[in-house]
């Protein structure tokens, strides 16, 4: 592993967030810090900017789900990596929906932890065996197709098929992003392509479906 890799610690348990610490640092690896809320962690990201955020699902001030979602958009780079003790495959589904890259159980290993971290980076999606079956049990094989596809996601076209989906134009997308015009082109072609799609309306639809967005499609595209 290179020891490039910055890692940020999203945990109010100081005992298990201290030995993962110590056991990342083993393998040399960068840990930037431990936050033991959501608040400190959203902090420490916009100043450090980690690679890779592991994200306690059970914080005290908000859940690690709603932090995962928020680090997405400060740190838009950065690989986040749910952790939980509770073995529930709903949660598991709500993560992959938001878009985390990885979710481990708490009792993983060692070599169970750098593995994820290394898969994330290159660009995997991790989650763990037992988690992954329960969640795949609960799901119809149409969920899980979709569930693929929506992963691919970045949190930039999360948020221009957002305002597809309540009807904004290329141009009113570009104003309320601060991007150019062509760059929100380049991320509606990204978004039909990934979502094997053909057209706004069709990604929209997709998208309020499979509850990849709040609103309802209107006539507008």
């Amino acid at each position: 592993m290179e020891t490039a890799i910055r890692i940020l610690i999203v945990d109010d348990h100081m005992l298990f967030a201290e030995a993962i610490r110590t056991m990342l640092h083993e393998y040399g690896l960068h840990v930037l810090g431990i936050a033991c809320s959501g608040s400190q962690a959203l902090d420490m990201a916009r100043r450090d900017a980690p690679d890779v955020a592991l994200v306690d699902i059970g914080l005290p001030d908000k859940s690690g789900l709603i932090v995962g979602s928020e680090l997405m958009v400060e740190c838009p780079e950065a690989k986040i990596i749910a952790l939980t003790a509770l073995d529930d495959s709903q949660v598991v589904k709500e993560a992959v929906r938001l878009g985390f890259h990885g979710y481990l159980m708490k009792d993983a290993s060692a070599s169970q932890f750098i593995s994820a971290i290394q898969a994330v980076i290159e660009g995997q999606a991790v989650f763990s065996h037992r988690l992954g079956r329960r969640a795949a049990a609960d799901r119809t094989p149409a969920e899980r197709e979709a569930a693929l596809l929506a992963q691919q996601l970045s949190p930039r076209e999360l948020e221009v098929l957002e305002h597809l989906a309540d009807g904004a134009s290329g141009r009113q997308i570009a104003a309320a992003l601060h991007i150019s015009p062509n760059t929100v082109r380049t991320h509606v072609q990204s978004i039909l392509t990934k979502l094997q799609v053909h057209s706004r309306l069709q990604a929209v639809a997709f998208a309020v479906r499979h509850e990849l967005v709040k609103r309802s499609p209107n006539d507008r595209h």
